[in-house]
């Protein structure tokens, strides 16, 4: 495995061409026998994801040297998305890969490894997982951030999200696309974790040696917070873009922040609203790209930097004695959520943050 290239480049735009323009190519594509690798139930008539189920693509977004077709956007109960078509050419072959791009409350879009869909069950995948020890006990737990879908993408994603204003129901789409896993199956499947591993190969690839860029001191002090010499943002002379979106959740306009590290070798974007700010897990610049449409190199940070400005914070009645499950660090819960009440305020965390404090002056 080579040392990959690395790029700084700005948010990237979705192509002007029209919807009809963008399936005439797409369908080109596809007549011209460039092979459609469908892992999900689609598998063995992958096609009828265009003709029968209607995923035919509206909109395409083009990085580095893999085009993204989307599909307009659907939603579930649990989930907004896009069905999109990863085409990429590897060994001189190029080939069509159906994929699933949902928006965490984060508001991050990311890319789906697998599902586990039962009778009684229904759980996303969420990429590469970490074997962990606590209170005695070993657990695997999945690095959310491995399917985080490069940052220069996501406001692409947002105004293709945008442009339909009634999203159709659709609770289909992900066990067409997706593997649907066994019960109790977290580990995403060989071809998610297979460009990882290669990346990984090449210490070179490994950013900051594979080390965390940001720790903290001690534990369940946001004040503690420090970084990786070289690793910090660099709000003066690192912006590469800034931006807004909106958000009801989150109380309305919210600004984005895309910058560098200050030895320019991660980037980071933090998102800040009337209430609450937040840290994006940051990634590399780093131009391969897998066929799930994520860096194969990771940036390794605690996980409590990353608390977005709502999470998780809620009793949990489907055990007995109900007992409370949280995703905040211990006594920085505010008030739910209105719109989502298993959802509680951070920002008694976040604002604490040296980080957070920083992107505010800034601001």
């Amino acid at each position: 495995m080579a040392q990959l290239p690395t790029e700084i480049v700005p948010s990237v735009a979705p192509s002007e061409q029209s919807p009809a323009s963008v399936a005439r190519e797409f369908q080109r594509l596809v007549d011209s026998g460039v092979p459609i690798r469908a892992v999900g139930r689609a598998k063995s008539r992958p096609k009828l994801l265009l003709s029968r189920y209607g995923y035919v693509p509206k909109y395409k977004i083009e990085l580095f040297d893999t085009r993204f077709y989307l599909a307009g956007p659907r939603q579930n109960p649990d989930l907004r998305f896009f069905i999109v078509y990863v085409v990429q050419k590897r060994g001189g072959r190029e080939a069509i890969h159906p994929r699933l791009f949902y928006k965490d409350l984060s508001l991050i879009w990311r890319s789906s490894s697998h599902v586990i869909r039962t009778s009684d069950e229904l759980w996303i995948g969420k990429g590469d997982v970490i074997d962990v020890s606590r209170g005695g006990f070993e657990y695997v737990e999945s690095m959310e951030q491995t399917t985080d879908l490069p940052l220069e993408i996501q406001d692409a994603l947002e105004v293709c999200n945008r442009k339909i204003r009634r999203v159709p129901e659709d609770e289909e789409a992900m066990v067409l696309i997706l593997r649907n896993a066994p019960a109790g199956r977290v580990e995403p499947y060989s071809d998610f974790t297979g460009p990882r591993r290669a990346a990984a190969a090449d210490p070179r690839n490994l950013i900051n040696g594979g080390r965390r860029v940001a720790r903290f001191k001690r534990k369940n002090d946001p004040t503690s917070l420090v970084f990786a010499k070289g690793f910090e943002p660099d709000f003066k002379r690192g912006l590469i873009e800034r931006g807004l979106s909106k958000s009801s959740m989150y109380g309305g306009q919210l600004h984005r922040v895309r910058v560098l590290s200050k030895n320019k070798q991660v980037q980071y974007l933090m998102i800040a609203g009337p209430h609450q700010a937040w840290v994006i897990p940051p990634q590399a610049l780093t131009t391969e790209l897998s066929s799930y449409g994520v860096r194969t190199v990771d940036v390794l940070a605690d996980e409590d930097l990353f608390v977005p400005g709502f999470e998780y914070h809620y009793m949990d009645d489907t055990v007995d004695p109900p007992e409370l499950f949280t995703q905040i660090p211990k006594g920085y819960a505010g008030a739910p959520n209105e719109y989502d009440d298993s959802r509680a305020d951070a920002s008694a965390w976040l604002e604490k943050l040296s980080v957070i404090r920083a992107l505010r002056r800034n601001l």
